[in-house]
């Protein structure tokens, strides 16, 4: 008897050309095309997945570090300062507190050079 694959194979294709629909060319239906742009496609979503979060925490840096450095310290030693005070707060949520409550940010600055005075660190 013959076995015929079609209907599993259509469904098969049907997925990958779906995955790259919005695609240029023949990229979007070109079977061989198709197949590698898939591939490229998950590779890059896989790595970037990580970037992403690279980013954000960059992101957020440089915000702590803007809003450090307007109350008069630098990003390190605000760092610092929070450790000697055993404030755990991680960087995200030191940005948005920067951003959106800034008097919160002002409350936790304070806390950072007491400790810092206490350690004997100039500030």
């Amino acid at each position: 008897m013959r076995i015929s694959f079609s209907v599993a194979r259509r469904r098969s294709h049907k997925r990958l050309f779906r995955e790259v629909k919005g695609s240029y060319g023949g990229r979007k239906n070109l079977l061989r095309l198709v197949k590698e742009t898939v591939v490229r496609n998950r590779v890059f979503a896989y790595r970037d997945r990580r970037n992403r979060k690279r980013e954000f925490r960059a992101l957020w840096i440089v915000r702590i570090k803007a809003a450090a450095e307007m109350r008069g310290l630098s990003y390190s030693r605000f760092i610092y300062g929070l450790t000697l005070v055993d404030i755990k707060l991680n960087r995200k949520i030191l940005s948005e507190m920067a951003i959106h409550s800034p008097e919160v940010f002002d409350e936790v600055t304070s806390l950072v050079r007491e400790g810092l005075k206490k350690a004997g660190h100039a500030v």
